[in-house]
């Protein structure tokens, strides 16, 4: 082989090296992330989700300031004034109604897993803090994507169901997160989703009207 041939081999290589190291962490995100059209539902699972989508609905009938005002709460079954909130808070209450106690399920996982969630707090970088870990949306990304069923994201409409969760990016560093229901806009055809992004929880045809940055499916221990 000659000088230049071996020089365009190796040229070759480094490049073919460097697409890869590009190409592999979507490979395996892609591997990680579920389609929702395989996924099929127990029975059980499925009354469970009814009900979840039944107590997002549900929460659209209250009034609630918007508040990210961090108070002290009892632990475990914490909850902050009902006349106040912010997104999370309504994603915690209509797990709550269901049986689903996040405030506890986030805690202990943090807990004993600290490691996998984000190191953005300087407080929550030490120890798991039952008053506010549940609150934060990156935190319950990490808790549904460990817990939960990490679902894909895309631009098609079609592939977000009644009792699915989505999260938003708003810019600057700020996330959002709401719960997708059963009823659909006249207009769309899309799934509403129940959240709570300043005005109290509302049901909207929001879907893409931020960067999706999660989907997950959340259904405790039910089978």
């Amino acid at each position: 082989m000659t000088s230049d041939a071996s020089q365009s081999l190796r040229l070759w290589l480094c490049r073919a090296a460097f697409a890869l190291t590009l190409l592999l962490p979507l490979c395996f995100r892609s591997l990680h992330a579920i389609p929702p059209s395989v996924l099929q539902l127990a029975p059980s699972q499925q009354r469970f989700l009814d009900h979840f989508v039944a107590a997002a609905v549900e929460r659209t009938h209250h009034a609630v300031r918007y508040d990210p005002a961090y108070v002290r709460i009892p632990y475990p079954g914490g909850d902050v004034p009902a006349s106040t909130g912010v997104c999370t808070d309504e994603i915690i209450r209509a797990y709550r109604a269901v049986g689903l106690d996040l405030q506890k399920e986030v805690h202990e996982d943090m807990a004993n897993h600290l490691a996998a969630y984000p190191r953005k707090w300087s407080r929550a970088s030490r120890a798991a803090i039952t008053i506010t870990d549940h609150r934060r949306v990156p935190n319950l990304m990490v808790f549904f994507g460990r817990h939960g069923q990490t679902l894909s994201v895309s631009a098609d409409a079609r592939d977000y169901g009644p009792g699915d969760l989505v999260t938003w990016s708003l810019g600057n560093g700020i996330t959002h997160i709401g719960i997708v229901v059963d009823q659909k806009s006249p207009q769309s055809g899309r799934y509403l989703i129940v959240h709570n992004i300043g005005q109290g929880p509302r049901m909207e045809d929001v879907l893409f009207n931020w960067k999706i940055i999660g989907h997950y499916r959340y259904l405790g221990s039910i089978r």
